[in-house]
């Protein structure tokens, strides 16, 4: 079974990895992954009430963070915190003022008691367990300061720890505002028709074929057809498209747009669970499950650095009073000072808040991609393949040519054939055909229907067995891009599609190509059609009259070719083994698609291909943030480390290498959020 809890307390990332190592190394467990971005913790497990051992794992990591179930809340932490602060803040001011020495001390160590209590309460519970942290850090510096007689630093470093620690939760809490709010798509109520009367009702609630009213300003609740009024739909929190939707009876109307203008009533065509807005979101809250080389290394290098750092500072306690001829008590303050410079949580949080936000921007752009490795990775292709129809063209057939092979056949009989079959298959291309002879209702009486993938159909009609597919599938001996009719194996007429390139694809290719991305074609048409296409949007390289299993083989190769840094673009339903087998799948047109959704790494919410640019660009975008923030704090780290091992810096340093890096390159990353489009 699935549980997701929602974890409150849990402030830092280093401890979110932690309590992820052992979660999964429970074996009551089979796997857990734990989201510090989004405070989630999401656990596969074939025990029941398996919420209690959950918080045991959490507080074995994190003593004070709590494990709820999806509604419950907590009182305000931060408001506790700052109150708690203030309060240790006024104690020192006021003892400054107090000249009785005893007075002054017994509140200067309340004040310390008040502001250290809950990072010393952390350390002692997690020490016995094994788990050394930062609170153990910090805790042994400003002890070690109030013992050495270094009491006003001391101090000031637990209250500028903990200010920066209610900085980062502020700053965090507002980065998952934004996020939450790019995916603001679920409607609360759906106003459904029951009894000759509208009354709201959850979408989940809501069964196929129920009639429902979507008011202006509401948002739609459900996937449904459109069966009365007109309205104009804000699309782009789906699409990333900001014009307005127009859409009328008969029109498809998708979950999570919103009714700017007008009234519509729309029957429901799926359940929620099925609906284009539960799979989005569903999407989105895996996403950050998979993790990005870079962040999975991170996590890893955090397990061993606290212990490290601490054996590190003891023997700066050693070994500097013998190099340096400095007093014991010298070495003490400057292994003290390394303590405090040396908490990791710059690069704990920065690195998974910056995916985070990064798949959060793309959302934004309708773009959905399935985890940060994928938006790693996209920064860094090197190739990218494209399927033909309906990828870089429109696959929106809007003229042919029927050429009628057998004089003993008539042309109305042929369409007839054609749209008997073609509609039962869900290709475009069978639903160009139909749209095309949509004055043909067909026969009803087709028997037998088999879809050979990639080839064509076939099917029983009248005692008569019918094929309709390319020149392999019809035996006809030229190649090319018709499509054949046969009447018991006898080649009876063909027809030629036509469809046009989209207005951007060109300009797409030129920028990959910019971008030192190379770019071929991969297509089931005829090399000759291909070779036009190809020519006219500026792409060398093309392969045609390729099976789904030509594709792949091809795929694989070009895989092994360029390093497993290659990107397949297709529609989603015939190429869903080169989009799975892709080292980055991207669906165009996916919204609605389950083929898409699930073969896919990267769905477009729209047929624009001007969004693989906008996804490369969010990519790299993010890599520069985090290598920004990682050479920043190892950085500046490194530069007061040096300083305070020379005597120059002082605790006052160390805070601002701390939690002053921390809050910088959190804030630095807020920029991927606030980054406009190019």
């Amino acid at each position: 079974m699935k549980y997701k809890y929602r974890v409150v307390g849990l402030d830092c990332a280093n401890c979110a990895n932690k309590i992820e190592a052992k979660l999964n190394a429970c074996d009551k467990i089979e796997k857990a992954s734990v989201n510090f971005s989004k405070e989630t913790i999401n656990v596969v497990s074939g025990n029941n009430n398996i919420k209690e051992l959950v918080q045991d794992i959490v507080n074995s990591v994190e003593p004070d963070a709590k494990v709820l179930d999806k509604d419950e809340t907590l009182n305000n932490k931060i408001k506790n915190d700052i109150f708690m602060v203030s309060l240790g803040i006024f104690l020192s001011i006021i003892q400054m003022f107090i000249k009785n020495n005893v007075v002054a001390l017994i509140i200067i160590v309340l004040a310390y008691a008040i502001l250290l209590y809950k990072v010393l309460i952390k350390a002692v519970k997690l020490l016995p367990k094994g788990v050394i942290d930062e609170n153990l850090l910090i805790s042994i510096s400003c002890i070690g300061a109030f013992l050495t007689n270094n009491i006003h630093e001391g101090l000031m470093v637990i209250v500028l720890y903990d200010i920066g620690k209610i900085l980062e939760s502020i700053a965090v809490n507002n980065s998952r505002t934004s996020i939450a709010g790019l995916m603001d798509l679920k409607a609360e109520y759906a106003n459904v028709l029951i009894d000759g009367e509208y009354q709201r009702v959850s979408p989940e609630k809501v069964k196929v074929g129920d009639i429902i009213r979507v008011l202006q300003g509401e948002k739609i609740p459900l996937d449904g057809i459109v069966t009365k009024g007109t309205a104009k739909l804000d699309v782009k929190s789906l699409t990333g498209e900001s014009r307005l939707l127009d859409v009328t009876k008969d029109s498809i109307v998708l979950s999570g747009s919103i009714c700017s203008n007008g009234m519509i009533e729309v029957k429901v065509t799926s359940l929620y669970e099925n609906s284009t807005v539960a799979k989005i979101l569903k999407l989105v809250e895996t996403a950050e499950d998979r993790k990005a080389k870079t962040e999975t290394f991170v996590s890893k290098a955090a397990r061993i650095y606290t212990p490290t750092v601490l054996v590190l500072a003891i023997l700066t306690v050693i070994l500097l009073p013998t190099i340096f001829k400095l007093s014991f008590a010298d070495s003490i303050y400057r292994a003290l000072t390394f303590l405090v410079i040396s908490c990791p949580c710059a690069i704990a949080i920065s690195v998974p808040l910056s995916y985070f936000s990064g798949l959060g921007r793309a959302s934004k752009d309708g773009i959905l991609i399935k985890g940060s490795d994928y938006l790693d990775l996209l920064g860094n292709v090197k190739e990218i393949i494209f399927d033909k129809t309906g990828t870089i063209t429109t696959g929106e057939f809007n003229d042919y040519e029927l050429t009628i092979l057998d004089n003993n056949c008539k042309r109305d009989d042929i369409i007839n054939l054609i749209v008997a079959g073609e509609k039962l298959s869900n290709h475009p291309i069978a639903k160009s055909l139909c749209s095309l002879f949509n004055n043909f209702k067909g026969n009803k009486h087709v028997k037998d229907f088999k879809e050979i993938n990639g080839m064509g159909i076939e099917y029983n009609l009248d005692n008569k067995h019918i094929k309709i597919g390319n020149h392999k599938f019809c035996n006809v001996t030229k190649k090319d891009n018709a499509i054949y009719i046969n009447v018991d194996e006898v080649n009876v007429a063909k027809i030629i599609l036509y469809d046009g390139i989209k207005k951007e694809t060109k300009d797409v290719i030129n920028l990959l190509k910019k971008l030192n991305i190379n770019t071929k074609i991969f297509t089931g048409d005829s090399l000759e059609y291909a070779a036009i296409v190809s020519k006219e949007i500026g792409v060398n390289e093309v392969y045609a009259e390729l099976l789904p299993t030509d594709k792949y083989k091809l795929l694989e190769e070009e895989i092994n070719k360029y390093d497993n840094k290659v990107a397949f673009v297709g529609d989603g339903i015939n190429d869903a083994p080169s989009l799975a087998r892709a080292n980055i799948g991207i669906s165009l047109g996916g919204v609605g698609s389950d083929s898409a959704i699930e073969a896919a790494d990267m769905i477009i919410m729209n047929d624009d291909l001007r969004k693989i640019i906008t996804g490369i660009d969010i990519s790299r975008y993010t890599s520069h943030i985090i290598k920004e923030n990682l050479i920043f704090a190892l950085g500046t780290k490194l530069l007061v480390l040096i300083l305070s091992i020379l005597g120059i810096a002082s605790m006052w340093q160390a805070v601002f290498a701390d939690t002053g890096v921390t809050l910088l390159t959190i804030l630095n990353t807020v920029r991927i959020l606030k980054r406009k489009d190019k």
